[in-house]
């Protein structure tokens, strides 16, 4: 595997948002997930779950519900305001004002074709949904309090809305109030205390279920408006409701992190008549669930403790396989961390500043395992703060660290970064050119002469940097005519070759040289998560959300022969079943045939040289390998060389003195700084 001096950087204090909301959209197998400072966030469940898009926040976009039309996304905040997201750009569309005060949620009918959002004055707000926009339609009957949730039936025709103390059910066609559902306080409770039904959901069998302040799951007759069954399921509040598309299964938040499902069941044995039971509680947060999805197979849930989690649900999916694994996503599926590997210099990105840190130096050399002890501690250069009020979607450091570069939605900027001695100077470039308005993704080449920003429909913007003024070269741009963002940007060592991917699928490769493109990669099902080009060989490997790796040549235009290989025997089992995506791959210049990788649990070095891991091989990892007698060790002996000394990677990368940079952000860290959850009763206590 060979050895490496480690520096393990532990001060990045990345701190993930809370979840505020979230939707599933069952055509596309997306989940919409919404964060408390307004960034949104798309997953795609049909490919291992891989966060595909990303929109960042903005200062005073305060978002409390997100809903999908067909396959527009729409939400709506505190703010008053209602937007519509543009998924190829990454940037709110447009955003509209409801003229209703702050609004809490937002549903739309299942045909598609209105919107309704419920106000801080007491309307219910419908907007009809046109090809390119919403236009106002019409109020319904105005109430004497805050419209705080809504759930339209399934035909269209009624809508429920969840208020104070009571739940009003509306006709969508007359737009008046045809029942008033009151809700009790609960027992022993003061009068003064308030019922806020936070969650409602309307079933075809006009039942209507409300999730409520006082700790309730109720079940309403919705054509008579009587009370069916209550369910008390908590001391606490119960935040959010999720049923599925069958309607046989419900699912409920509550402030203790708990979800309770309810299925529509018989009660008895071989009884006909059938009810809501109470038959499920899963327990995978530590605090508010505040956002439920109810997939076909799986439970999602989010909330207070900033992790997504995807419970599947074992009735219906086959046991102890990949499909049945509780999935935990805490950290994005990209690099937020940036590494100038020739000054030695680390780039951390946090919505709204950025961070530029100097390595640490230590004495000596030791063996494996030992703690060096430190020359010259780690140092804070400088904390960049962003312009504006849209958040910071990605930002680059010239191998040099000679140059700072980071994008807005809205702008981008550009710095020259100067040391002398131990000062350093950082200027602002004043003089961009004009096509550079805004970029998915930023990245210098190898010699700092160059800066790639990929803008719309995959295409790529270079510029020329020197010492005088930045100046516009050429926009590279691919034939397939793909209108999908590009999420991964790299420049060969060498200097010849750009490659780009994007959220389609599709890897494109770009000559230097002749400003041109060279060659686009075969589209493979699976969403590319980090791809790297080899310095001396000119391959471009590529990992995947599925977690397959692939080599192609640029030079033959053809997978290699390793690739080929790998394809044909398949990757270990265990390599498959991972559950976080590969997000940074590099090379050792010590050693042409080895590929550094890494995901958020491990680091590997693949070494090509070696014969691949068949099915029933154990896939050691390096630590156990070490306790092995050598003629056990020599015999497990095969191209991945796992490490799993260091968690939580939030990057792996090589410096020039072949020292390896190990960025770790502890979950107990995060989950430390977090407000303290409701206090429950334990045992014993």
């Amino acid at each position: 595997m060979g050895e490496f001096k480690v520096h393990r950087v532990r001060f990045f204090d990345y701190m993930p948002s809370a979840i505020q909301a979230m939707a599933f959209n069952r055509r596309s197998d997306r989940l919409a997930v919404v964060r408390a400072d307004g960034a949104l966030e798309i997953f795609n469940f049909a490919d291992n779950y891989f966060q595909e898009k990303l929109i960042p926040g903005q200062d005073g976009r305060a978002v409390e519900a997100v809903c999908w039309v067909g396959q527009r996304l729409f939400s709506a905040g505190l703010n008053g305001e209602i937007t519509e997201y543009d998924l190829e750009n990454l940037r709110p569309k447009y955003t509209m004002e409801a003229y209703g005060g702050p609004i809490w949620t937002i549903s739309s009918n299942s045909q598609g074709t209105l919107l309704a959002v419920g106000c801080e004055d007491g309307t219910v707000k419908m907007f009809e949904i046109l090809e390119d926009r919403i236009q106002f339609q019409r109020n319904l009957d105005r109430q004497k309090g805050r419209i705080i949730s809504l759930s339209w039936h399934p035909s269209g025709t009624m809508i429920a809305a969840g208020m104070i103390d009571m739940i009003r059910i509306f006709d969508a066609d007359t737009g008046h109030a045809t029942h008033r559902l009151l809700v009790e306080r609960g027992v022993g409770a003061s009068k003064s205390r308030e019922v806020v039904v936070w969650s409602v959901a309307f079933l075809s069998d006009h039942t209507v279920v409300s999730g409520d302040s006082a700790g309730k799951v109720q079940m309403w007759d919705g054509l008579t408006g009587t009370l069916v069954r209550t369910h008390l399921v908590t001391k606490w509040d119960v935040l959010a409701l999720a049923v599925s598309q069958d309607e046989s299964s419900l699912i409920a938040g509550t402030s203790e992190g708990t979800v309770i499902q309810f299925q529509f069941i018989s009660s008895t044995v071989g009884q006909q008549d059938k009810e809501w039971v109470r038959t499920r509680t899963f327990k995978n947060h530590s605090h508010d669930v505040r956002a439920l999805a109810h997939t076909e197979t799986a439970v999602v849930s989010g909330g207070m403790d900033t992790q997504l989690v995807v419970r599947p649900l074992l009735d219906k999916v086959e046991k102890n396989t990949q499909e049945s694994a509780l999935r935990k996503i805490a950290f994005p599926h990209r690099s937020l961390v940036c590494c100038a590997k020739k000054a030695g210099l680390l780039l951390f990105q946090f919505p709204d500043h950025l961070e530029l840190w100097r390595l640490g130096e230590s004495d000596g050399h030791g063996k494996p395992g030992d703690i060096l002890p430190v020359k010259r501690k780690p140092e804070k250069l400088i904390q960049l703060k962003r312009k504006g009020e849209d958040h910071i979607c990605c930002s680059a450091l010239s191998p040099c660290g000679g140059w700072l570069a980071y994008a807005t939605v809205s702008s981008v900027r550009l710095y020259r970064l100067q040391f002398n001695n131990n000062n350093i100077s950082i200027t602002k470039v004043s003089k961009l050119p004009k096509i550079l308005h805004s970029a998915h993704q930023l990245c210098f080449s190898s010699d700092s002469s160059k800066l790639f920003a990929s803008s719309s429909h995959s295409s790529v913007i270079v510029v020329a940097l020197s010492q005088s003024e930045c100046k516009y070269l050429h926009t590279l741009k691919p034939k397939t005519g793909s209108r999908q963002p590009v999420h991964l940007l790299l420049c060969s060592e060498d200097g010849k070759w750009l490659a780009t991917a994007n959220t389609g699928c599709e890897i494109h490769v770009y000559n230097l040289h002749k400003l041109k493109l060279h060659c686009t990669v075969p589209v493979y099902n699976s969403c590319p998560t980090a791809i790297a080009i080899h310095p001396t060989t000119s391959n471009l490997v590529t990992a995947h959300a599925d977690q397959q790796i692939f080599e192609f040549s640029l030079v033959q235009k053809e997978y290699t022969e390793w690739s080929r290989k790998l394809q044909k025997q398949g990757l270990h089992p265990l390599w498959v079943e991972r559950d976080t995506p590969v997000t940074h791959i590099t090379f050792n210049p010590k050693n042409s045939s080895h590929i550094i990788l890494h995901d958020m649990f491990m680091f590997c070095i693949l070494d090509q040289s070696l014969p691949l891991p068949e099915a029933k091989t154990l896939f050691y990892n390096q630590m156990t390998l070490k306790s092995l007698p050598e003629s056990e060790r020599i015999k497990h002996n095969h191209a991945f060389k796992m490490c799993k000394n260091f968690q939580h990677l939030m990057c792996v990368s090589l410096l020039e003195d072949h020292s390896l940079v190990v960025v770790e952000r502890p979950l107990l860290e995060v989950m430390s700084q977090l407000p303290a959850a409701v206090r429950q009763k334990k045992f014993a206590t």
